[in-house]
Formats: structure tokens, sequence, C-alpha cells
């Protein structure tokens, strides 16, 4: 039984797969969506403490309080952010120059110019320590 299917039907059937194809392309391309993470808080020494402070200060309210994210930012204590992909000058360029939007779908970050050069290498040092704490070197 030889079954003939018309050019009709087989070019929707070629439609319809082209266009599943570039939807999985995009949503493969698309940046990731970050939920927040649960972190583990290691005792912190006297300048990891500062660190902290200053971080809590400036960058909780999109990060949260201690970098596991918010809905307003992505989490610090992600792989993502370990140091062999975001080193630690990444961290300074993005509060003076803000960065945009690369790898989680929160929008641009903007600049922090009322953040210190000394807190933001405090917030750094406080960053690794707590995503050392949490697996992430």
């Amino acid at each position: 039984m030889k079954f003939n299917m018309p050019m009709a039907v087989f070019g929707g059937l070629a439609l319809i797969a082209t266009c599943a194809l570039f939807a999985a392309t995009l949503l493969l391309a698309a940046p990731a969506e970050a939920e927040a993470v649960s972190v583990n808080m290691p005792n912190l020494s006297p300048e990891m403490q500062a660190g902290g402070l200053a971080f809590v200060k400036n960058c909780s309210q999109c990060h949260g309080m201690i970098g596991g994210g918010t809905d307003n930012g992505p989490p610090l204590i992600h792989k993502i952010y370990e140091p062999n992909h975001h080193g630690d000058f990444a961290f300074l360029r993005a509060v003076r120059r803000g960065v945009r939007a690369h790898h989680f779908r929160f929008g641009d970050m903007p600049p922090q110019p009322q953040v210190t050069d000394a807190e933001v290498s405090a917030i750094v040092k406080f960053v690794r320590e707590v995503q050392r704490a949490n697996g992430i070197e």
C-alpha cells in the first residue's frame, strides 16, 4: 500500500517543525532565571563582618541579606559568580559602571556611586568567603 501525503500537509508539518526548533533555540539561548538560593553562613572574622555590613548596606536590597538573591537581583552565592568566571575586578567594574543583564533576567544593574572602593573590596572579600563556605571556589 502506497501512501501519498499531499504537499500542503507536508509543508505544514515542516513549518511546525521549523517553528518548534526555533522556539527551542530561543529558550536555550535565553538568560537563566535565578531564584533565591539557600546560603550557609560561615563564622566570619571581624574583617569579613565589616564586609558583610557593607554588603547589607549597599547590596542586600537586590542580592539578599547574605547574597542568596531576591526578586530584584540574582544570587551572588552562585556558580556563575565563581572567581574563575567573574573575577574580583568584575565586582568593582559592576559597582562603578553598572552592568548589562547577561546571565539572569533581572534587568541591568545601575552604577552604585555611593559605594567606596574600600567598601567594594570588603564586599568582595565577604562574598568570596561566603561562596567558599557554600562550595563555590
